[in-house]
């Protein structure tokens, strides 16, 4: 029910932004969306005025993104726009007796900071240290109060993106399937039985290519990229060859955190 409820209330909000947008012809922006909620926006397409709309999280591969609704008729492309993003970057202050962090890690100390999950975007962890992108407006805030990351001291600064240099790592994963069903694929990534992703995809947990997808049936592509939420990302590389017993060999690319 809660869902539900939250759910009219960012429509409602989203229809507010852009609607105002259109009539002041100005650029306005959300805050930073998940997966579900980018495919709301998608959603709402046929409610929208007719106004431009941009989509970024501060890096080319990011999932949060903030959805700028542009009014100015002046503004033709994205990289004209200015989004009110802000790369933080979270270096131990002692590598050498630094707690070993993951993604969990570093966003249950920006939380515990007071801040609500809206205004962070996407978090990066490379050997211990963390990348995450935030809104302008609350910033400066977490460079200021985010001293700890679980029991490790860290140094925090915000960095020119420009300087941010993204390339994930993956770890291969190759395993054998019936056929190339969404249910099947997850349960090779994941290290799990179809019957418990059930529940994901039915959920609206489960996104390809950033769309929500509720089929279990629903047949992978070449190079989708699959999202789960509360499970990780990866990508289905495809099919290498089929054995004697007509299962398929499958290879994905799980995304590290």
């Amino acid at each position: 029910m809660n869902h539900d409820k939250d759910e009219q209330i960012l429509r409602r909000r989203l229809l507010d932004l852009a609607n105002t947008a259109y009539t002041r012809g100005i650029c306005l922006f959300s805050d930073f969306l998940n997966l579900n909620e980018q495919n709301i926006v998608t959603s709402l397409k046929n409610e929208l005025p007719r106004i431009k709309y941009f989509a970024y999280g501060g890096f080319n591969d990011a999932e949060r993104k903030i959805l700028c609704f542009c009014g100015n008729e002046q503004v033709t492309n994205q990289e004209e726009i200015n989004f009110p993003i802000a790369c933080i970057q979270v270096v131990p202050i002692s590598q050498k007796f630094s707690d070993a962090l993951n993604h969990r890690d570093f966003l249950g100390a920006v939380l515990n900071l007071g801040l609500d999950r809206s205004k962070v975007g996407d978090i990066l962890i490379n050997e211990n240290e963390g990348f995450l992108f935030a809104h302008t407006g609350i910033s400066s805030f977490i460079v200021d109060q985010l001293l700890k990351v679980k029991h490790t001291m860290v140094n925090t600064s915000i960095i020119d993106q420009r300087n941010f240099d993204y390339k994930p790592q993956f770890q291969e994963i190759v395993g054998t399937v019936s056929s190339v069903r969404l249910d099947s694929i997850l349960s090779v990534a994941f290290h799990t039985s179809r019957s418990s992703l059930t529940g994901l995809i039915e959920g609206g947990k489960v996104f390809v290519g950033g769309k929500v997808v509720i089929t279990n049936s629903y047949n992978l592509k070449e190079n989708d990229i699959v999202s789960v939420r509360g499970l990780g990302k990866f990508v289905y590389v495809g099919t290498s060859y089929q054995t004697k017993k007509g299962r398929y060999s499958v290879k994905i690319l799980l995304y590290s955190t």
